[in-house]
Formats: structure tokens, sequence, C-alpha cells
């Protein structure tokens, strides 16, 4: 009997060592690592994060959050529309922001009181401000 419990012991021991030696010969998994996603890490080429509201002003070389600026709606002509104008003023340069444009537009004005002008775009101080494209009102705003 003794030699049974012995024999039973010693096998039962070296089982559970094998499953240990076993366990240490294995190669780890790999872990897949997956990078945190940064908030505030979307910066454009110019450092402007577009998450905070900032954009890229050629005016003013720096990043600007254009909903600060002049606010132009569209020109009441029974529609509705969801879209705005913005603008930047500095000196006699005004750097004007379209949906419907990737890049921004810089207009020039000659003198105090005169319209900023670039190509077609027109951006005349009255009452306001109302913005043309061509000879069709498109933008206004105070």
């Amino acid at each position: 009997m003794k030699k049974i419990f012995l024999f039973s012991i010693i096998i039962g021991l070296s089982f559970s060592c094998g499953k240990k030696v076993s366990d240490e010969n294995k190669t780890p998994d790999k872990k897949v690592e997956t990078k945190p996603v940064v908030v505030g890490g979307d910066s454009d080429a110019h450092g402007c994060k577009a998450s905070a509201g900032y954009t890229w002003s050629t005016l003013k070389k720096e990043c600007i959050r254009i909903f600060e600026g002049t606010k132009l709606s569209h020109a009441d002509d029974g529609k509705t529309y969801t879209t705005a104008a913005f603008v930047i003023f500095d000196g006699n340069k005004a750097e004007l922001f379209l949906d419907s444009q990737k890049d921004a537009i810089i207009l020039e004005r000659k003198a105090e009181g005169e319209p900023w002008i670039k190509d077609d775009y027109q951006l005349i101080p009255w009452k306001g401000y109302v913005l043309k494209k061509g000879d069709k009102i498109i933008y206004t705003g105070e």
C-alpha cells in the first residue's frame, strides 16, 4: 500500500511539473498595440486644430477661428440656406472663407470706403457688408 501511495505521489508531481515546464517553453502571445486616439491630435500642415475650430489664415499668418470673424448670410432671395461665409479683415485686405471654396480668397481695396475686390468677387461696405460675385449679390452681413 505504501508503494502504491508513493508511486501515485511521484506520478502526480511529475505531471504537475511537466505542465509548468511546457508553459515556460511556450512563446508568449504577441500583443497588438493600438495607438490611443488623442483628442486634438488633428493638426493640419500649419498646426491648426480643426477639432477646436481653428483654420489657417493666409492673411493673418496664424490659426484663427473663422466664426469669430464677420459672418455673412445668403442674400434674401426667398430660399432657405444653411451656409454662411466669414470674413477676416486686416488693413486694406479681407480674407473670405466660403463653404464652396477649398481655399480662402484674399480681397484688396484701394482706399477707405472702397470695396474689397478679387477677380469677380466684391465685398462692399454698405449697411454692413454685401458680397457680390459678378452682378449677383450672394451674401450679406453686418
